[in-house]
């Protein structure tokens, strides 16, 4: 039994008429009229009473049409669901976040995916570090990281979706508070709240590189791994953070945000996928965070 003896079946036992089914299913009548003997004998039951003037289903063929049209129409189904994953408008994502983007970017994605590809099933792990990052996206734990530079990952395909503006988060009261902007020079003496170092974070090796560039060594009094503990800790007195713009959107209270001054004060977010599992899938959902950025 094949799933055009089914079709044929369905189209004479919708039309009663040899005829007009055979029209429809674009063949002509004596090969539909076999194909339907060839079936009955398949089944071992007789489905359709045949006269010269007309056509009847018999129960038999009554029950037959009512498992025939569910089956041809699951078979249409899974050749549509087929085709739309295959053209990246269906399936499974899972999206890891850097501690910003889990605050910023991640809730606009959200929305503007369920406009733009209603038919994506978007799962989120939050708060990740650059080396879980990384690591996720080689054990398939996740298909697309949102993540800070650098990236010396050759297998590992990144995409800039934008530049970050550097804040340093201070305590509320601090004596910087009723500044404009901030110079790293002027935090020489402060105690430091940072991401986890030793190449986990990526804004850890950010920070000690323009604390060095002004001519100190930072202080750091704790390390966290998430981005709410780090402002928690800041808004406790405990030190000061340079943290990417969008950390604001926490609005923890007890803590007050004031750009770094300079030139070139920003950090990239990227949009980073392995290489070889590339798909239309994870390319529309990059055309969307682009939008979103």
């Amino acid at each position: 039994m094949e799933l055009r003896h089914l079709r044929y079946f369905q189209a004479v036992a919708e039309e009663l008429h040899f005829g007009r089914a055979a029209e429809r299913l674009h063949i002509a009548q004596p090969p539909l009229s076999q194909q339907i003997r060839q079936l009955e004998r398949e089944v071992g039951v007789r489905l359709l009473d045949r006269s010269t003037r007309s056509v009847a289903l018999t129960a038999a063929g009554r029950a037959f049409l009512d498992r025939t049209i569910r089956i041809l129409g699951a078979v249409d189904e899974a050749c549509d669901q087929a085709r739309r994953i295959a053209d990246g408008v269906e399936g499974q994502l899972v999206v890891g976040c850097v501690g910003s983007a889990t605050y910023s970017l991640l809730p606009r994605l959200v929305r503007e995916l369920r406009v733009a590809l209603p038919g994506v099933d978007l799962r989120v792990r939050g708060e990740m570090l650059a080396t879980a990052q990384l690591a996720a996206l080689h054990s398939k734990d996740i298909d697309l990281a949102l993540m800070r530079p650098p990236v010396d990952d050759p297998a590992v395909t990144t995409e800039t979706l934008r530049h970050d503006r550097l804040l340093i988060a201070l305590p509320a009261g601090h004596r910087f508070a009723e500044r404009t902007e901030i110079a790293m020079t002027d935090l020489h003496d402060e105690d430091f709240i940072s991401h986890a170092g030793h190449g986990r974070s990526r804004m850890s090796t950010l920070v000690a590189g323009l604390c060095l560039d002004a001519g100190f060594r930072p202080r750091i009094r704790h390390e966290v791994e998430e981005t709410s503990t780090l402002v928690t800790l800041v808004a406790a007195g405990l030190g000061v953070a340079v943290v990417p713009e969008p950390t604001a959107a926490l609005e923890i209270s007890g803590v007050c945000y004031r750009p770094l001054a300079g030139p070139g004060a920003t950090v990239a977010l990227l949009a980073a996928y392995p290489t070889a599992d590339a798909s239309p899938l994870i390319a529309n959902v990059v055309d969307v965070l682009r939008a979103t950025a």
